[in-house]
């Protein structure tokens, strides 16, 4: 089941702390101002994303965007990590089902680790800045999406770990 909330809330809840140790740690540097992390995702343009290698076999994905319109959203899940998604500017709206739910509309493609999913009614949530989602595999998720009419400037960072053996 999704954790949503702040990183000290979601922190303490997850499984397994081990496992999410090297998410933790670079989001500490990411919100520490000044750092390398907080330079890199402030640098970059509307549209980029950057990747970031972490330990353990984890990885950071560092996105600056304007939300969008549900109806240019997708909902989609992964097999093989865990996203830990992590609003650090902005604020936006992510929608969620549960995979029991779901009508899959693309199947898994293991090159990007993603399936696609049909839309389908869901609960919404509203992340700010310094606020996580973490989504495991049963979890459907729709990021990125407005909260009011007018697109806003996201910058996030999404870090994929790996789903324990």
């Amino acid at each position: 089941m999704a954790l949503i909330g702040s990183i000290a809330t979601v922190k303490a809840q997850v499984p397994r702390a081990d496992v999410f140790a090297a998410a933790f740690g670079y989001l500490a540097e990411v919100f520490q101002p000044g750092s390398a992390a907080d330079k890199r995702l402030r640098a970059l343009s509307i549209g980029e994303t950057g990747k970031v290698e972490l330990s353990g076999g984890a990885f950071a994905l560092e996105q600056a965007y304007n939300t969008k319109v549900r109806a240019d959203g997708f909902f989609e899940s992964h097999r093989r990590y865990i996203d830990v998604q992590v609003v650090v500017e902005g604020e936006e709206v992510m929608d969620l089902i549960d995979l029991a739910h779901a009508t899959v509309k693309q199947p898994y493609n293991p090159d990007r680790d993603l399936i696609v999913y049909a839309d389908a009614a869901g609960s919404s949530l509203r992340l700010r800045a310094g606020e996580a989602a973490v989504f495991f595999p049963a979890d459907v998720h729709m990021p990125g999406l407005r909260v009011a009419r007018d697109a806003v400037l996201v910058r996030k960072t999404v870090v994929k770990v790996p789903v324990p053996a």
